[in-house]
C-alpha cells in the first residue's frame, strides 16, 4: 500500500477519534450567534488602569515582560512538549510546579484532584485571588506534542489550549518577583486539572467544593485574542443512556424486550417535547450525537446506548430540559417492559455538568478587565464560555477568563498553532488586572 494512503487513512482517523473524545467548544462561546458585546466602562476603572500603569514598579514590570520574551518562549515550549492527556497530568502538573517554585513563590503544593498551587502572600491577605490556566489538553498520550517552528509560527498540539495560557501566567509571577511587586491579597497561581471534555471542569470543581478554601476572585487564562472576556457561562449536562436485557436471535426470541426499541422510543418522546420547549425562553439546545450497540442485524441486542448533551444559558432552563430527558427516558423504558416479554433495565450517567450563570458587567473585576484591554488600545467584548470560570461563575464568585494573547488557530487539532504577535501586551494586561483585583501595596 502507498505510504501517502497510509498517512491520510492514519490522518483521518486521529481527526474521527478527536472529534468523538474531546469537547470541542470554542472557549469564545456565541450566545444567541452574537458576541459582540460591546460594554460600557465606567470611568473610575479606566483612570484606575491609568493611574496603575504610571506607577514605577509597574512601568518596571512592563518592561520586564518585555525583556522576558524570549524565557516566555522557551516556557510555552518546554510546557507544550510535556504531554498532559486527559486524566494524565501528572506529569506536566509536577514540571510546572517546579517552575513556579523556581521562579519564586511562598508555598507550592499539589491538592488531592491534582492542581498546583502556588501561593503568593499579600501584606494584608484578607482575600484571595486565583491566576490560573489549566494543565490538560486533549490529546491522547501517544499523539506527538515536539513544537515544530515553520518561519515565525510554532505548531504543536495544544501549543495554545492551554500551554500558552500557562506561560503567562509565569511570566505574570515572574515580572511581579522581579519588580518587587508587592499585592495587599493573597494571589495564589493555580494549574487546574480536567478542564477539557470528559474531565467535566473536575481541577476547579475541587477548588470550589463545599468544603474548599474560601476564595475571593478568579481569573483564568484561556482562548485565544486580546479582546474577549468571559464573564458568562454556558452550562451543560451530558448522559451516557444504556438499555440492557436478556436479548435473544430476531426470529426465535422475538416478542422479547428490546433495548433498540426502548432506545428509539425515548429519543423520540425526548425529541418532541424538547423541540416545544427550547422554541421560547433563554436559549437552549440538544443533540443525541452518538448512538450504539448491539450484535447482529439478526440479534435483540444485549444493550444499545446513546450520548446526549444538552446547554442553556440559564440553570434553571438547563434543569428543566434535563427533566425531559429523564422523563422520555423512564415512559420508554415502562412502556417497553409493558408491552414485551421479560424486563429491560437502563442505566443513566451523566458524563458532563458544567454549571451556567453570569457576572454582573457592573462588577468590579470585570469593569477591570474591561478597562485593562481597553487601557491598551483594544476593544472589550463580553462573552460566554465553557472553562474553569464557570464554576465560580455559578456560584457567584466574581470571575472572568481572558485571552492568552498573540494569534493562534487550530485548537483541538494536531495542526495547533501560535504565533508571536505583540505578545507582551497580553501578559501587562493580565498582569494589570492582577495587581489591580489585589490591591497594590503602599511601599
Amino acid at each position: 500500500m502507498d505510504n501517502n494512503y497510509i498517512k491520510i487513512i492514519g490522518g483521518l482517523w486521529f481527526f474521527l477519534f478527536a472529534l468523538s473524545a474531546c469537547d470541542t467548544d470554542s472557549p469564545q462561546e456565541q450566545e444567541n450567534g452574537n458576541n459582540n458585546d460591546e460594554p460600557e466602562i465606567q470611568d473610575e476603572y479606566v483612570s484606575e488602569m491609568d493611574q496603575l500603569s504610571e506607577h514605577p514598579r509597574i512601568q518596571e514590570a512592563f518592561e520586564i515582560i518585555e525583556d522576558l520574551e524570549d524565557q516566555t518562549i522557551e516556557d510555552l515550549i518546554t510546557i507544550t512538549e510535556i504531554p498532559a492527556p486527559p486524566f494524565m497530568e501528572d506529569e506536566r502538573a509536577e514540571a510546572w510546579k517546579e517552575m513556579v517554585s523556581d521562579v519564586g513563590i511562598d508555598d507550592i503544593y499539589r491538592d488531592e484532584e491534582g492542581n498546583v498551587i502556588g501561593i503568593r502572600n499579600g501584606t494584608v491577605g484578607d482575600r484571595v485571588l486565583v491566576l490560573s490556566a489549566h494543565l490538560d489538553t486533549v490529546f491522547p498520550e501517544d499523539v506527538d506534542v515536539t513544537v515544530e517552528a515553520r518561519g515565525d509560527t510554532l505548531y504543536a498540539p495544544g501549543i495554545g489550549d492551554d500551554s500558552r495560557g500557562l506561560a503567562v501566567v509565569l511570566t505574570v509571577l515572574r515580572a511581579m518577583n522581579k519588580a518587587d511587586i508587592q499585592t495587599e491579597e493573597d494571589i495564589w497561581i493555580v494549574g487546574t486539572v480536567g478542564e477539557e471534555g470528559l474531565g467535566d471542569l473536575r481541577g476547579v470543581k475541587h477548588l470550589f467544593r463545599e468544603d474548599g478554601p474560601d476564595i475571593d476572585y478568579f481569573i483564568t487564562v484561556d482562548g485565544g485574542g486580546e479582546t474577549g472576556i468571559a464573564n458568562k457561562a454556558l452550562g451543560s449536562h451530558r448522559y451516557r443512556v444504556e438499555f440492557s436485557g436478556p436479548g435473544g436471535h430476531s426470529w426465535g426470541a422475538f416478542g422479547e424486550v428490546n433495548p433498540a426499541h426502548a432506545l428509539a422510543r425515548a429519543i423520540h418522546y425526548f425529541d418532541e417535547a424538547a423541540a416545544e420547549y427550547v422554541a421560547e425562553g433563554p436559549r437552549t439546545s440538544y443533540n443525541i450525537g452518538r448512538i450504539g450497540g448491539g450484535t447482529s442485524i439478526n440479534s435483540i441486542p444485549y444493550d444499545n446506548w446513546f450520548e446526549v448533551d444538552m446547554r442553556s444559558i440559564d440553570q434553571e432552563r438547563l434543569n428543566g430540559i434535563d427533566d425531559i430527558l429523564q422523563e422520555s427516558i423512564q415512559r420508554a423504558l415502562e412502556e417497553e417492559n409493558a408491552r414485551r416479554d421479560g424486563e429491560l433495565e437502563v442505566d443513566i450517567d451523566m458524563v458532563g455538568n458544567r454549571p451556567s450563570g453570569e457576572i454582573d458587567r457592573n462588577d468590579p473585576l470585570v469593569q477591570r478587565s474591561m478597562a485593562a484591554i481597553s487601557h491598551f488600545g483594544f476593544d472589550p467584548r463580553l462573552q460566554r464560555s465553557s472553562t474553569d470560570a464557570n464554576v465560580p461563575i455559578s456560584l457567584g464568585v466574581p470571575a472572568v477568563r481572558i485571552g492568552r494573547g498573540g494569534v493562534g488557530g487550530n485548537a483541538h487539532s494536531v495542526d495547533e498553532w501560535w504565533l508571536n504577535k505583540d505578545q507582551h501586551l497580553s501578559i501587562q494586561r493580565t498582569l494589570l488586572i492582577t495587581l489591580a483585583q489585589a490591591g497594590l501595596a503602599e511601599d
